[in-house]
């Protein structure tokens, strides 16, 4: 028999030793990812159940537009609380701050006169003074960030009584006002969709498909684990179905609301930082091992003194969202807004002992809040009753992230 007959009879060689089969990394993958999104999967689950319950109300529109508007400080605060955690703090001020800034913003508008642009801008600024001044109690004089928050949630809610003298203000200018309830104007032919907000849909889509692309081609480059290709395809085609379910679910209304761009604009900037920059890898391993970050060169006093000035810029600019959206400066306003945003970090993966944490799961998070108010109240059930299943919702996520990290680290 001739070598190239042998060659052709002769057995393939079996699979080296201890290398996982294609079923094998699939169910991995599957869990890993399960792992990963699974408060995104819960979020689906409510919507789906909620969606039913209400008589197909919840996603209809005008209401996916008005969750949208009621949510949105809310997620700029989850934004900020959720960096301050990874970080390893807390802030218990930003729901006074938020009031006390809205409180500014009504002096200056409704008071005084002033353009809104420039009060806007002064509010912004104002809210960084407020985050630099606890941030220099926590970072430089080394007071507990609980401590120092609670005396700031003490004085920013007596602020607002003194700046509005017990009484609201209103109303605020209609360009301001258009932070929260404005819409983006129509462009282009007429279609039975909004135009602009499509084209900013199919830009997401594009955008989000490239850093899944991008963030696989890393991983292999450094020779780390990748999901199998035929997973990554469906986790790339149900980004893009999501995405432009809800794309147009807006278009088909009055298309994307301001506040939504300013959300999403938050998004991407604060994803960008805490994945890419220096100083987002520097606030994970502050939180994750403060005195190992230490010894490796991080700052951490000015680092935590820069995550404070940074919540308090985002809780202004909450402020400033809510009172547009509110139409008016009120004593009452921000209650219990810092244990939404607190909440919303939570249950979007943030864990107590800090340095773990996304700012996408802080988006879940609020939403999985959001979409629970919204949908109970379509549903009839109380507000008393609301709040019970709201503390059983947190204290579940929290439970399972618990359960989570045990069974890995078993």
């Amino acid at each position: 028999m001739s070598t190239a007959t042998q060659k052709t009879e002769s057995p393939a060689p079996p699979p080296a030793e201890g290398s996982p089969s294609v079923g094998t990394l699939l169910l991995q993958g599957l869990r890993s990812n399960m792992r990963q999104y699974g408060m995104l999967v819960a979020l689906a689950l409510i919507i789906v159940i909620f969606q039913i319950w209400s008589d197909d109300i919840l996603l209809r529109p005008g209401n996916v537009t008005s969750l949208v508007q009621q949510n949105g400080y809310i997620l700029i605060l989850a934004i900020g609380m959720m960096i301050v955690i990874i970080a390893g703090h807390i802030d218990l001020s930003v729901g006074s701050l938020v009031a006390f800034v809205g409180a500014a913003a009504g002096a200056m508008m409704i008071k005084h006169d002033m353009p809104w642009g420039l009060a806007v801008v002064l509010c912004l600024l104002l809210g960084a003074v407020a985050g630099a001044w606890q941030g220099f109690w926590i970072a430089y004089i080394g007071i507990p960030s609980f401590i120092v928050t609670l005396a700031g949630m003490l004085a920013f809610r007596g602020g607002t009584q003194i700046l509005l003298d017990g009484q609201s203000l209103s109303p605020f200018p209609d360009g301001f006002e258009k932070l929260s309830t404005g819409f983006i104007p129509e462009m282009g032919p007429y279609t039975q969709y909004h135009n602009p907000t499509m084209v900013i849909g199919l830009i997401v889509c594009a955008a989000a498909v490239w850093q899944e692309w991008r963030g696989r081609q890393q991983r292999a480059a450094y020779e780390l684990d990748v999901a199998p290709i035929g997973l990554f395809f469906v986790k790339c085609a149900a980004i893009v179905a999501a995405v432009m379910a809800f794309t147009m679910t807006l278009s088909s209304w009055h298309g994307a609301p301001y506040g939504l761009l300013i959300l999403a604009g938050l998004f991407v900037i604060f994803s960008f930082v805490m994945r890419n920059t220096v100083i987002g890898r520097h606030v994970y391993a502050l939180g994750g091992n403060q005195p190992a970050a230490k010894l490796s060169g991080v700052r951490d006093k000015r680092v935590t003194f820069m995550v404070f000035v940074n919540m308090g810029i985002l809780a202004a600019l909450a402020g400033l969202v809510f009172a547009a959206r509110l139409g008016s400066a009120t004593p009452s306003a921000g209650l219990n807004f810092e244990l939404e945003a607190i909440a919303a970090a939570f249950i979007g993966g943030a864990s107590a002992s800090g340095g773990v944490g996304t700012v996408l799961g802080a988006i879940i998070g609020g939403l999985v809040l959001g979409v629970l108010n919204n949908g109970m109240s379509l549903v009839g059930i109380g507000t008393d009753y609301q709040q019970v299943i709201k503390g059983l919702v947190l204290l579940a996520a929290v439970g399972f992230d618990v359960w989570n990290k045990r069974k890995v680290g078993s």
